[in-house]
């Protein structure tokens, strides 16, 4: 049996043509979108093919609302898509807020997702609340001794707020700043002790939440321990401090002593240098004084005799003064 030539070459043109028609144009989640009663033209899809769109990223959700009772356009979910959103993700946050009765539109849920929040997340938040635990945060008492408390915060998602509301690092700063001003204002480390109570309390009180993405339930202390007595540590440094300037004060007062005392040195040197200038001028005085009459012979025998007694009695004076004094008064040396 001869063989079709031409018959081959149409089959495999048209094998070909399928081919891309297959690739090109997602004909089996056309055929998906039409059993689950979801209408999509095929020309759609081709569309989205042309403008980059994956199509299974925006007719899957579609399906998914469709079938949980949600009313979507098309074209908003592809517009999502295009804006960078995830489309699956707010699709199945629309479908928890439709169970758990929570008014959510799609624009309120797409503006949520584009600004970078898990939306679904946050639905399920405001279902069953979030438990944040801080660390230890410490504080110190009126009385000086450091008390530690760790809290556990239930926070439940503020969908109003979660486009521009804070995180959670800030309700955990908040919290830890309310702690340490409630521990600080305690007269007593004790009245913490006994009333852990008193810090949820006073920090529940001044709304922590106000500008967050979240609504604070409750606050409590789940851990509350004594650190260091950090009054007495304080006193102590300062008492240090005290000392040390103590003593610089009191090297002060010695080094302008000690300059004192060699400044007065070097002036009694200084006048010591003088009366032995003085002194050496005597001797030309008293031989002028002679030669002019106006001092005698016997003047001057009399000043010889003066000058030698005063030599004697420094003399026998440096000799007799280690053994003066006994201890009892009396005078052992020999006078003349």
């Amino acid at each position: 049996m001869p063989i079709d030539v031409g018959l081959i070459i149409v089959l495999v043109l048209a094998f070909i043509l399928l081919l891309i028609l297959f690739t090109f144009v997602p004909v089996m989640l056309w055929i998906s979108a039409l059993a689950a009663g979801v209408k999509v033209g095929i020309f759609q899809l081709v569309g989205m093919r042309l403008r980059r769109v994956i199509p299974a990223r925006v007719v899957n959700p579609l399906i998914k609302a469709e079938k949980a009772g949600l009313n979507i356009e098309l074209n908003k979910l592809e517009g999502h898509y295009l804006a960078g959103g995830n489309v699956d993700r707010v699709v199945n946050a629309l479908i928890a807020a439709q169970r758990a009765n929570i008014e959510l539109t799609f624009e309120r849920c797409a503006a949520i997702d584009l600004a970078g929040r898990d939306v679904l997340e946050a639905v399920q938040m405001s279902v069953n609340p979030k438990v944040i635990e801080t660390p230890f945060i410490a504080g110190v008492a009126m009385d000086g001794i450091e008390v530690k408390a760790k809290a556990r915060i239930t926070v439940r998602a503020n969908i109003d707020r979660l486009v521009g509301g804070a995180g959670e690092d800030t309700v955990i700063a908040r919290v830890g700043e309310g702690i340490v001003s409630t521990i600080g204002s305690s007269q007593d480390h004790k009245a913490v002790l006994e009333n852990p109570d008193m810090i949820s309390q006073t920090v529940l009180s001044k709304g922590l939440d106000s500008g967050t993405a979240f609504e604070i339930l409750s606050i409590d202390i789940a851990d509350i321990d004594i650190g260091k007595n950090i009054g007495a540590g304080l006193q102590t440094d300062q008492a240090e401090a005290d000392k040390k300037i103590a003593q610089a004060k009191a090297e002060e007062r010695r080094a302008m002593a000690v300059a004192h005392e060699q400044e007065m040195r070097a002036k009694v040197e200084e006048m010591r240098a003088k009366v032995t200038e003085a002194e050496a001028e005597v001797p030309m005085a008293m031989a002028d004084a002679l030669k002019s009459g106006n001092l005698g012979v016997m003047d001057y025998m009399n000043i010889q005799n003066v000058s030698a007694d005063t030599d004697m009695r420094t003399s026998i004076g440096k000799e007799t003064k280690p053994n003066d004094d006994d201890g009892s008064g009396n005078d052992s040396g020999n006078h003349i």
